[in-house]
């Protein structure tokens, strides 16, 4: 199957995942885009420096991630990106802990726009009716949880964190964000990570994510049909991932189960070539958890072109 062919197969996959129908803000109407999360969003930018702080490009892909993509490569109007995800985070680290205590969860970032976003200072001037809010997490909040034997059962704690993300979605509301965006947790058991850990690993993390993704969707319909005035939309990645996974030779990938050891914690460039591993740039996983920055680009460019529908 030809690229150009598979991308739009893919597209049409991505459409109909689309699960709410409120009055929709077209990216190319869209004028600030906040975005919350983990390692798959964090670009470094630090919103405690001010609003007009630099973007300092520090991502897990070896490169721009979908935010960075989507603020520069997919910008169509000049859209001003507000970037508040940190590395490692979940929804809330008194219900999952993070990797070290510095990491700002869900509940933290939402507390750094409300005390410097919500007040719109100049510079982030945003309304309601021109401003995104994107919302990806949940990697880490099954990823450290999916073996837990100590909970009645993965779907009730995964309920557990649903409304603990959606409390927080709450307080976006209350301070007037009515255009939402939430992104499934990618097919991390297929990443190098869950294939190292075996067979029974991957098969209880693939039980785990199903059934998060399967409550995230339930709760962006609810929350769409109890706050009026709101379009919430879920965009499911896990078409990309598996796209491009299945189809990887494709797409110019030479290994989609491991990763090199040379190139895990970065590279000088994006196209490093480290012998005997092939260039960075034709590997998906950077290291255990972690795409490349080739994913994030056709990610971006998907989630432009379904805000776009």
């Amino acid at each position: 199957m030809a690229v150009k062919t598979l991308f739009w197969t893919l597209l049409g996959a991505l459409s109909a995942a689309k699960v709410a129908s409120g009055q929709q803000l077209y990216w190319n109407a869209t004028k600030f885009l906040f975005t919350l999360g983990d390692s798959y969003t964090t670009d470094g930018f630090n919103i405690t420096l001010g609003v007009n702080s630099t973007d300092p490009g520090y991502t897990s892909s070896n490169g721009p991630n979908w935010v960075e993509y989507l603020g520069e490569t997919y910008n169509v109007t000049e859209t001003k990106v507000f970037n508040l995800a940190s590395g490692g985070a979940t929804i809330d680290a008194a219900l999952v802990a993070p990797y070290e205590p510095t990491v700002l969860s869900i509940v933290d970032q939402v507390s750094q726009f409300q005390e410097y976003l919500a007040p719109k200072p100049y510079g982030a001037q945003w309304d309601s009716a021109d401003s995104l809010f994107a919302i990806w997490i949940g990697i880490n909040d099954v990823g450290n949880s999916y073996a837990w034997t100590n909970v009645t059962s993965q779907s009730a704690f995964h309920t557990i964190l649903m409304n603990r993300l959606f409390s927080q979605v709450e307080i976006l509301y209350n301070d007037g964000a009515r255009n939402f965006l939430f992104l499934t947790v990618p097919p991390t058991n297929r990443a190098p990570l869950l294939i190292e850990a075996g067979p029974t690993a991957v098969n209880l993390i693939t039980a785990a994510l199903a059934d998060y993704n399967d409550q995230l969707v339930e709760y962006v319909d609810l929350f769409q049909a109890t706050h009026a005035g709101t379009y919430a939309t879920v965009f499911d990645t896990r078409p990309v991932f598996n796209t491009l996974l299945d189809n990887y030779a494709t797409f110019g990938y030479v290994n989609i189960t491991g990763y090199c050891a040379a190139y895990e914690n970065g590279t000088p460039d994006m196209t490093t070539q480290d012998p005997p591993c092939d260039p960075v740039s034709n590997y998906f996983w950077l290291n255990t958890l972690h795409p490349l920055y080739t994913v994030h680009n056709i990610l971006a460019h998907a989630i432009s072109t379904t805000l776009s529908l």
